[in-house]
């Protein structure tokens, strides 16, 4: 028989397969391209395309595939199933939902559409979902390792660390050999404060997968904040032996640098990882605390511009740079920063204590009296906010308001505070001299 255009197309996709086997990813697709230009209709083409662009990262170009193989054969649940997580990968909540509901309403049995489901609805933030679907998923297979990572990465986003160690406990149990399995139990034993379990596991998935940077990288972190400084940066060094251009390995051996007072060799660090990174936020900051403890002002303010253009999630860091901004007389990002870090902590009484020496620097009384009150509100015993309230109401004549707040700070201070002291009798010399007029002007025609 004559070999015709369908064999090529089959020898292709099958040549595709061994590619793929060998690693040749790229040649796995090139080929099965050819195989589709010939036969554009055949849907398990289309899906092995998918999972072929999905082992890349393509996820957007690994659905339209899925779609057009669905197109092809609309009852097949391992297509929707796999479209449903990729739309969960790219954010399409309302689209994954709806597949995997159609999925079940084609086989109630089908547990993937249960499990996956799990991570839809963590990621959307509807954990009570995500436990209904890990319930259901249950009952149709109770030893299912995925399903009790799923619903453990739900649990350790609400904080519920132990209910999490024990879910990924037993899918170690299940499936020992789940990817990161033991990284995941590390970081949730640390995040519970259990060191000793944290570093136990953390070596238990380097023995098993030596080189993976990012698990390195945060033993390094873990080993910071246990006081293990060498171990750590040994860790740090190790991984820029894997990977030298790894600028957050480079920031944070610049950070161990810093702690130990060697600037020169800390500095040159920071450069260095933004020199292979300039969207990394950390080092900006560092130099300007440096500028600034060497009285370079202006380049301290140039550096931390820089550091605010980046998208930073960290609180405390913009509390700090809001108080270096201040620092230096630049008012406006001061603000800038303050309400940042309240837009990400809304009770960060730091925030609205330094948003109250803004105003109080602006001239601004009324507005920082309401600043250093929402101080208060979150943390009461905050002596600078009370002396500084004090200092407000006695600007504006709220004298009693002013001594209110003087008579509490200095009930928290241990040891005799001068400058509470000299407050406090200005503030009582003055409430005499109001008692006096006041008393004079009874007698007065």
């Amino acid at each position: 028989m004559a070999f015709g255009p369908y064999d090529k197309a089959e020898h292709k996709a099958n040549k595709a397969f061994e590619l793929y086997e060998n690693g040749k990813e790229n040649e796995a697709l090139g080929e099965l391209d050819e195989a589709l230009e010939i036969n554009p209709s055949n849907s398990s083409w289309h899906f092995n395309k998918a999972l072929l662009l999905d082992t890349q990262g393509q996820y957007d170009d690994a659905i339209d595939e899925y779609e057009i193989s669905l197109q092809l054969n609309p009852n097949d649940l391992e297509i929707s199933n796999s479209l449903a997580v990729d739309y969960t990968r790219t954010g399409q909540y309302d689209l994954a939902i709806d597949t995997f509901e159609h999925i079940q309403d084609l086989d109630p049995k089908f547990e993937s559409c249960y499990c996956n489901r799990i991570i839809t609805y963590t990621e959307m933030g509807q954990h009570d979902l995500a436990e209904q679907m890990f319930y259901l998923a249950q009952q149709v297979n109770s030893d299912c390792a995925l399903c009790y990572y799923n619903i453990g990465n739900s649990l350790f986003a609400r904080g519920q660390y132990k209910k999490a160690i024990r879910c990924w406990l037993r899918t170690a149990e299940l499936e020992p050999t789940h990817p990161q399995i033991n990284y995941r139990i590390a970081q949730a034993y640390w995040s519970e404060g259990n060191t000793e379990h944290g570093r136990e596991h953390f070596l238990a998935e380097l023995r098993c997968n030596p080189g993976q940077i990012d698990v390195i990288l945060d033993y390094g972190l873990f080993l910071l904040e246990v006081g293990d400084i060498e171990s750590a940066k040994e860790k740090f060094n190790r991984i820029l032996e894997l990977k030298p251009d790894f600028a957050p390995a480079l920031f944070y051996l610049g950070e161990i640098a810093f702690d130990n007072a060697d600037y020169e060799r800390a500095v040159q660090l920071f450069n260095q990882a933004l020199q292979e990174d300039d969207t990394l936020t950390g080092p900006r900051y560092r130099l300007a605390q440096y500028a600034l403890t060497r009285g370079m002002w202006q380049e301290a303010g140039d550096y931390l511009v820089s550091e605010v253009k980046l998208v930073l999630e960290d609180a405390d860091t913009l509390v700090s740079m809001g108080s270096i901004f201040l620092t230096i007389g630049d008012l406006d990002y001061a603000a800038h920063c303050l309400r940042r870090a309240l837009d990400i902590d809304c009770a960060n009484a730091e925030a609205y204590y330094h948003l109250g020496l803004v105003s109080v620097t602006k001239g601004q009384f009324e507005s920082a009296a309401e600043f250093f009150a929402h101080t208060l509100d979150i943390s009461p015993e905050h002596i600078s906010a009370l002396r500084d309230s004090a200092v407000v109401y006695l600007a504006v004549g709220r004298l009693a308001d002013a001594a209110a707040r003087i008579k509490k700070a200095l009930s928290l201070v241990a040891d005799d505070d001068p400058q509470l002291k000299t407050l406090d009798r200005k503030i009582r010399l003055l409430q005499a001299a109001v008692r006096i007029r006041d008393f004079i002007c009874r007698f007065k025609p």
